[in-house]
């Protein structure tokens, strides 16, 4: 983005958001959520806190949410009331790289509503995941090597649980010397890796055309050399082209997917990937699934904040009624909650060893197997 156009988008911006300024300006505010124009939250920590701030009325939230909508090339009108959009990161624009999503009324009963989700520019290091209790030590070593033995892997977790960062912090324990490809509704993995190429989705223009897919991208993808495919979200009928991907020889390919257990999201790629229009058969699609993800890795915001991964568990076929047999490798047993309101505890192992211990071994990595071993609790 030119300079000019920087300076007009800051002032735009600016000018359609004041009256949450200084929510955007604060560090402590990971999102803003307007639910029309007399009612704003913020969310601090996990937790959701009613402001006193307000837009003047609802043609002021409606032409705020016009100006950003047209900043960043999309529009949001009565034919088409929904917006779902990231803007750009600019030096000190209050939304800065911010991923905005609005819905008009009347489809919205309460007049307009927004969702402002803060983009952070702070990367995560394994060591911070470790120190917030996110994940034991043992299980991020897992993931580490899964990641260096190329498995095939499944980010699960509902809105705002952090799938998005787990899957950047993942993709840059990608090992040196491979061509990563990247494919998103709007950029917002952050990857510390060398060679890495990045696509965004595009929506069709006022006269519905010039659209390009996820389904598409990925489509283009496989033509242009990758190790790798990441998919930021799989939403569609996409899931059967990534999930042929890992079909197909790109190992270690990964992608994001809202489901609240790990059983719930292999069902739900399945779902997704028969909505496409290939003709294949149910025990045929169940087959080709179950060989392509290895590892599901559940990922959970709880009722005090916190954000914890809750499973890594393991893909191993399907049994002899067709069903998925999804095995914790890890796993949250029990949390407690303390005396200020924290939940305490943590993944553990649950005793399962992965079917694939012998590559372990054979790549000479120092994960012995009593880490797998369940621990043994104090009478």
């Amino acid at each position: 983005m030119a300079a000019d156009d920087g300076a007009n988008f800051k002032e735009v911006i600016a000018r359609a958001l004041a009256p949450v300024a200084e929510f955007l300006n604060d560090p402590g505010v990971s999102e803003v959520l307007i639910n029309g124009p007399h009612q704003i939250f913020v969310e601090r920590k996990g937790k959701l806190e009613l402001t006193t701030a307000s837009f003047p009325d609802e043609d002021n939230l409606q032409a705020a949410i016009n100006s950003i909508a047209q900043s960043v090339g999309r529009r949001i009108n009565k034919d088409e009331p929904r917006l779902d959009a990231r803007l750009p990161i600019i030096e000190g624009s209050p939304a800065s790289g911010s991923r905005i999503a609005a819905v008009l009324p009347p489809i919205s009963r309460q007049g307009t509503v927004i969702s402002i989700r803060k983009f952070t520019s702070s990367k995560i290091t394994p060591a911070d995941y470790i120190k917030y209790g996110t994940i034991s030590p043992d299980a991020w070593m897992f993931l580490d090597l899964c990641m260096y033995l190329g498995k095939n892997i499944i980010v699960s977790g509902g809105t705002g649980s952090g799938k998005t960062t787990l899957l950047s912090l993942l993709c840059s324990r990608i090992p040196k010397g491979q061509r990563v490809l990247v494919i998103e509704d709007s950029s917002e993995l952050q990857i510390d890796y060398d060679h890495v190429v990045r696509f965004e989705t595009r929506q069709a223009d006022l006269l519905g055309k010039g659209e390009v897919s996820i389904k598409d991208l990925l489509k283009s993808a496989l033509r242009l050399r990758p190790d790798r495919i990441i998919v930021g979200e799989v939403r569609g009928s996409e899931a059967l082209e990534l999930i042929n991907a890992m079909n197909t020889g790109h190992k270690g390919s990964m992608g994001t997917v809202h489901a609240n257990t790990p059983e719930d999201a292999i069902v739900r790629l399945e779902a997704l990937a028969a909505g496409g229009d290939a003709k294949i058969s149910e025990k045929a699609l169940t087959a080709q699934v179950s060989s392509a993800i290895e590892i599901i890795v559940q990922i959970s915001r709880y009722s005090d904040g916190s954000r914890k991964i809750g499973a890594i568990s393991e893909v191993r076929g399907i049994d002899e009624k067709g069903k998925y047999i999804v095995v914790p490798i890890f796993e949250i047993q029990k949390l407690t909650r303390k005396a200020d309101g924290k939940l305490e505890g943590g993944i553990e192992p649950t005793g399962n060893m992965p079917s694939f211990y012998q590559e372990i071994l054979d790549n000479k990595i120092n994960f012995p197997a009593v880490k797998f071993q369940k621990p043994v609790k104090a009478a």
